[in-house]
């Protein structure tokens, strides 16, 4: 899914070097960096050798170090560096905090001299280019007092695939949701022309919605010199490598690599069904088809995947996996107490006890002095009781014998009442509204004010997507507002003015507590639901809900073609909402 934007990265001057774009070109299409004039050598990470990569250049040292930078030291007096995670071959990265957007991000930094610098840039750029969400994005990549630096997103909330493969291999839902989505994206990379060749099991990302997220398109292949004869063919085995990790928690390769171990020397490439029991069977062919790509599997004698299309193709032929039933504990069973087993003020009998005592028998309830008086009160008040009834009694036939000479009126003003008609509903005026992204990935956060400004001529809209209508799984759970009706008010009823139609837009309301909801959409309370292939959309509580703020929340757009601010595919812009109540 992708947005094309011109102004996604802005890229320093160039000194006279061939233009940025020309490089992405080569840094992208036909592999990942150009070739280097001054010979390096890349000091390979665990279990980074893999069939068809190889090094920009090899044999010599870099003439290069990492630039001394230190916790604390800012770039452009923006980025704060807070933690060093890498400095390897003349470049380094770290945690850093944009004071600017007080948020956290992450910056990879080498001299502006380095050998590789220019390729970097390159990549960067194209990669920023890209704007598919599915991606860990760029965010900016500058030279500046003779340093090159890219700054990029930091996902607090997410965790690598290196991390939850060390406590075991993946539920085959989740292996599957990995296998789909991590092609998926790599197959709309490509189509772009950008290639990754660092695809580990480091450079995968869950978040916590469950989404999964890859890091380093094309920059850390450009950051380490690598590149490839068949980029598309590389990171079809990359996927096919994850997803046999996923099954197995093994590399598929005999040397030890990303804290997983190795196959045995000497077996080959064994499927991953016969290594761990309880593989899922079709997984495991497609891992197999994705690795061998020389030949079909042995199996079923399916072809291989070459590229990540059709090994996206391939995982959408599958049967759907769903995800596993949710596990209820079963409540204790119920104790009898020693009261309910006749054994109240009785010990229980042990071998080699005693006679057993026998507790002293405590008076009746209503012989004791309090007894006796609550006995006198309650015939006190049974008696009240009957002669109130009887009186009411006579008084009642009495009225009925001399009813028919007085109208009756009481009937017919409660009849009256009901008949009433019920009170047109009341417009909501929306007092502020501001967007929601769960996921940290915003739409169009500065033009949220046009969707409830009463102009039918402004919007606000979302971004451009290869997949739909429907988001989940393959792109988001989805978009929305919240808007502030100022002060809690009973919500029945919204109108919703769309900006494209066709199949389909579905849209929910929801009560929530703020303009920044501290739960997920699923916490919270269902006002109306609804789905329309037009251009407008009504939708109508069964009861009205009391609330202050209001979420709209979008799961599925509709295919459009290009316009002045997105390029053809599925999305959809908001022209103007009201509520009543």
């Amino acid at each position: 899914m992708a947005e094309r934007s011109t102004a996604a990265v802005d890229v320093a001057d160039n000194g006279g070097d061939e233009p940025l774009t020309a490089q992405a070109g080569k840094a992208t299409t036909d592999g990942a960096a150009e070739s280097q004039k001054t010979a390096e050598t890349t000091a390979p990470e665990d279990g980074e050798a893999k069939t068809g990569t190889k090094s920009a250049a090899k044999g010599g040292e870099l003439s290069h170090s990492t630039p001394e930078l230190h916790s604390g030291h800012k770039l452009a007096r923006r980025y704060r560096l807070e933690e060093c995670v890498t400095r390897l071959d003349g470049f380094s990265s770290w945690r850093a905090v944009d004071e600017k957007l007080r948020r956290a991000v992450g910056v990879h930094l080498l001299p502006a001299d380095h050998p590789r610098a220019r390729s970097v840039l390159a990549a960067a750029r194209s990669s920023a280019l890209l704007g598919d969400p599915r991606f860990v994005q760029v965010l900016d990549a500058v030279e500046e007092n003779d340093l090159v630096y890219v700054v990029h997103e930091w996902l607090p909330d997410a965790v690598e695939l290196t991390t939850l493969l060390a406590a075991g291999p993946l539920e085959p839902h989740d292996a599957y949701q990995l296998v789909e989505q991590v092609s998926l994206a790599m197959a709309a990379a490509h189509r772009e022309g950008l290639a990754h060749l660092r695809l580990t099991p480091g450079a995968v990302l869950r978040t916590s919605t469950g989404q999964y997220r890859i890091r380093g398109l094309a920059v850390n292949a450009a950051l380490r010199g690598i590149s490839a004869e068949r980029p598309q063919r590389t990171d079809t085995e990359a996927i096919g490598a994850l997803l046999y990790a996923a099954l197995t928690q093994r590399w598929p390769y005999e040397s030890d690599a990303y804290g997983l171990s190795g196959l045995p020397k000497g077996v080959g490439l064994v499927a991953p069904d016969q290594v761990r029991a309880g593989v899922h069977r079709g997984l495991s062919e497609l891992a197999m088809r994705a690795l061998v790509n020389d030949g079909a599997t042995a199996s079923r004698q399916e072809p291989p995947c070459t590229t990540p299309d059709e090994l996206a193709k391939a995982v959408a032929a599958m049967p759907r996996i769903r995800p596993p039933e949710p596990s209820f504990t079963a409540p204790p069973e119920y104790q009898r107490t020693t009261y309910q087993q006749g054994n109240y003020g009785r010990p229980a009998a042990r071998p080699g006890m005693g006679v057993t005592q026998t507790a002293p028998t405590p008076p009746a309830p209503l012989e004791s002095r309090t007894g006796k008086a609550l006995k006198w009160a309650v015939s006190a008040l049974l008696i009240a009781a009957l002669g109130l009834g009887s009186w009411q009694v006579a008084d009642t036939l009495l009225g009925q014998e001399n009813g028919s000479e007085e109208p009756q009126t009481s009937q017919t003003s409660i009849t009256g009442g009901e008949n009433e008609k019920p009170k047109a509903p009341v417009p909501l005026a929306v007092q502020s509204a501001q967007e929601y992204a769960p996921d940290g990935a915003p739409q169009n956060a500065g033009n949220v004010g046009a969707a409830h400004d009463g102009d039918s001529t402004t919007y606000w809209r979302t971004k451009s997507y290869f997949d739909g209508p429907e988001f989940a799984p393959s792109v988001k759970q989805g978009v929305g507002i919240v808007f502030d009706l100022g002060s809690e008010k009973g919500v029945s009823n919204a109108s919703i003015a769309l900006r494209y139609s066709g199949d389909h837009t579905t849209i929910s309301l929801y009560a929530a507590d703020s303009l920044s909801p501290s739960g997920p959409v699923a916490s919270m309370t269902q006002i109306a639901s609804g789905q329309t292939s037009g251009s407008a959309l009504t939708l109508t509580a069964k009861k009205p809900v009391t609330s202050r703020y209001v979420l709209l929340w979008m799961t599925a757009m509709p295919h459009s073609s290009n316009d002045e601010y997105s390029g053809t595919g599925y999305k959809q812009g908001i022209t103007d909402v009201t509520f009543t109540g």
